[in-house]
């Protein structure tokens, strides 16, 4: 069996690696190979190209750099067509693998993408080449089934892997134990007895370049206030340690401290938690922290997708829910002055959501990587999905 997997992002390079772990269950001499991170490559994937270089953020960033992406999409192209693979699995990336999966698919190889785009919240139209480009959708989120339902395309909701991991009952004190411990051994400052705010901006140079300074100086405002706070910031990997430690050089004051990943032990211990739109605010919401969700981008690409946004939220806990569970404070809207009040507000309610919080992770926890595994075999056997 030849299984293609495709990821560009770090949190696709986990969903990969437990996909791979339990696809091996079914096909234990199965050969895989496409793009991953560190994680994917150890439970054995063939890594074609760096993840990395599919890492790009907004609209018109990827614009820079279109040749080399497209030359890596014609080059995995011939690969899987070349070797005769099974099925090709597309693991989010969709301006990326949406275009793979359908020329792959129109020469009979089976696809499957691992992470709904994001149509039911902009860029409708693109259902169309989803369509054409997918024998299956495997989605993470319980409301997005509906869209793919709507268009006949066969789909499955499996939950999110990220959920299976996080206990539903959060226990803080054995966190902030954990923490300390770690963060001995590393050598690094960490008082259990004093509030902690995690502070992540994002695993993207993108990410970081824009929020990054906005982020410190509120952590410089919310000082003012908690006179004794603490905060640490996880940094995604080397690039991005590098990035933020140059920005922090403005700021020689703040009681930051920034250390290599831990960023899961690191909220679990904080009393608030900063951070970036994305997956990260699914992990605090899972690990039943308080937060405040900030982004900014490029101007040019802010503009192009707000025009064609369809949702109000942006904020997976909120788009969970339904409802404004936690400030996301988005492009103008995130000033100093608007993510330190948030920060302040955050501490001083910190089990405000826990119940809430609590409801949305019992929701979305089945066993995703057993799930997706089960389905796709179902896919590749001509059982009923």
């Amino acid at each position: 069996m030849k299984i293609g997997i495709v990821s560009g992002e770090m949190s696709g390079d986990i969903l990969g690696a437990g996909l791979i772990k339990e696809l091996k269950i079914f096909y234990p001499d199965a050969q895989f190979v496409g793009i991953g991170g560190e994680k994917m490559i150890a439970q054995g994937l063939n890594s074609l190209f760096a993840q990395d270089r599919l890492a790009v953020m907004g609209i018109v960033e990827p614009l820079k750099r279109l040749p080399e992406l497209l030359s890596m999409r014609r080059q995995l192209y011939i690969y899987f067509t070349e070797h005769q693979f099974d099925v090709v699995i597309g693991i989010d990336s969709p301006s990326f693998n949406t275009g793979l999966e359908e020329r792959l698919k129109k020469v009979g190889i089976k696809t499957v993408h691992y992470v709904s785009p994001s149509v039911w919240a902009w860029r409708q139209g693109r259902i169309k080449q989803i369509s054409r480009a997918v024998d299956l959708m495997l989605t993470l989120l319980p409301f997005e089934n509906a869209i793919y339902e709507e268009h006949n395309i066969p789909v499955k909701f499996v939950g999110h892997p990220l959920a299976d991991k996080f206990s539903l009952v959060h226990d803080q004190q054995k966190a902030k134990s954990i923490l300390s411990d770690l963060l001995q051994d590393r050598q690094k400052k960490y008082a259990p007895s004093r509030p902690l705010l995690a502070c992540l901006p994002g695993s993207r140079g993108g990410e970081i370049k824009f929020i990054g300074p906005v982020f410190w100086e509120s952590i410089a405002l919310c000082c003012q206030s908690i006179k004794n706070i603490q905060v640490i910031v996880p940094a995604a990997n080397s690039r991005c340690r590098e990035q933020i430690e140059g920005q922090l050089k403005q700021y020689p004051s703040l009681p930051i401290t920034i250390v290599d990943g831990l960023s899961h032990e690191v909220m679990a211990a904080s009393d608030a938690v900063l951070l970036a739109s994305g997956t990260t605010a699914l992990e605090a919401m899972l690990l039943k922290r308080p937060m405040v969700v900030a982004y900014k981008m490029a101007a040019l690409s802010y503009y192009i997708i707000s025009t064609l946004l369809q949702t109000p939220y942006i904020a997976l806990p909120n788009l969970l829910a339904n409802k404004l569970l936690v400030p996301e404070l988005v492009q103008g809207d995130a000033t100093v002055a608007n993510i330190s009040s948030s920060i302040l507000q955050a501490f001083a309610t910190q089990d405000k959501n826990t119940q809430e919080f609590t409801k949305l992770h019992q929701s979305i926890k089945r066993n995703a990587d057993m799930e997706s595994a089960k389905t796709i075999h179902a896919l590749l056997t001509g059982d009923v999905i």
